[in-house]
């Protein structure tokens, strides 16, 4: 499985907040929701993101907008018209002065805005990451992440914008799998453009030495790697594999598995309830012990902390998560 395949396998949006949106200008609202991602799909129109210290970006139609972290940004029709709705929390809409107009701007199914015949129309899709091994791929790109209508494939968003108008059993799913799908092929298509900035190890994988290595790594993060076990699995010297490794993915092959099991431990830890020895085998520890140290190194926090946490918040004690867990 290559890279990009690995990061994005056990990523699964669930209970993403869908909305059609339709506005005429003059507007502008205001995104507060904490969410950890935003997707903005440019139906028809423009409009323009605007976040604090950072220029205006321009959406065309069948523009993709991904928007990462939990800092406010602004939503309008120019980059200078006076935010007039907040949306907030939960996806409460008021207006500045703390009308609630959730029910006033309601146009249908999953449609929402100012007017039913808006020159503007876009669809918007927000949810909560649930694992780690998604959060490293987006920490490899900016705040703002567009990839214009006509370098992305129009598919995954023209059956998104088919589901909107459907209400069937299950639809909640269909439409969180399609926001999902969304995600992916722009994240895709933005790490291919020759312009990204893409990290190391994606760049890496051109090398076809590097390229085996890693999807070894990715495949079987339980395996008992050594270098030299890896090395010899590529055909190459052990040598060869460390200068070459190092010089493009930036760090030694060892280190690069121990991070990458950890991320997988990480991920496991927060959406399994897998016991902390089984996920330690799961990722090449013999011995919780083990384990236990080496992800504590790498994310300076205990295995069993680090699942609270996820699960309860910070200030859950240990003995409530264990009986939940």
């Amino acid at each position: 499985m290559d890279a990009m395949s690995m990061l994005l396998d056990n990523h699964r949006g669930r209970g993403a907040f869908v909305l059609r949106c339709v506005m005429a200008p003059p507007w502008a609202v205001r995104i507060e929701d904490g969410a950890a991602v935003g997707i903005l799909v440019m139906m028809r129109g423009q409009a323009v993101v605007r976040r604090t210290d950072a220029p205006p970006v321009l959406l065309s139609p069948g523009d993709v907008a991904v928007l990462k972290g939990r800092e406010p940004y602004t939503l309008a029709d120019s980059p200078t018209t006076p935010v007039g709705l907040v949306v907030g929390p939960g996806q409460r809409c008021r207006t500045v002065d703390g009308q609630d107009v959730r029910t006033t701007l309601g146009l249908g199914l999953r449609t929402w805005g100012n007017s039913p015949d808006g020159p503007c129309a876009f669809l918007t899709g927000t949810y909560e990451l649930p694992g780690q091994v998604t959060g490293r791929l987006l920490d490899a790109v900016p705040d703002v992440v567009v990839v214009p209508g006509a370098e992305r494939d129009a598919g995954p968003a023209r059956l998104l914008d088919e589901e909107f108008d459907r209400d069937a059993p299950g639809q909640d799913v269909v439409l969180d799998r399609l926001v999902d799908l969304v995600l992916v092929s722009t994240l895709r298509t933005w790490f291919a453009r020759p312009t990204s900035t893409a990290p190391a190890w994606w760049r890496a994988q051109e090398d076809p030495l590097i390229r085996d290595a890693l999807r070894l790594m990715h495949d079987r993060p339980g395996e008992a790697w050594t270098l030299g076990g890896l090395a010899a699995a590529v055909s190459v010297s052990r040598a060869t594999l460390a200068r070459r490794f190092t010089d493009l993915v930036g760090q030694p092959p060892m280190t690069y598995l121990t991070e990458w099991r950890m991320t997988v431990a990480a991920d496991l830890l927060a959406n399994t309830t897998l016991s902390v020895e089984s996920i330690g085998r799961r990722v090449g520890y013999a011995s919780p012990f083990a384990f236990s140290t080496a992800f504590r190194r790498c994310l300076d926090i205990a295995p069993t902390d680090f699942r609270r946490r996820r699960r309860f918040g910070p200030d859950q004690p240990a003995a409530h998560a264990e009986r939940a867990g």
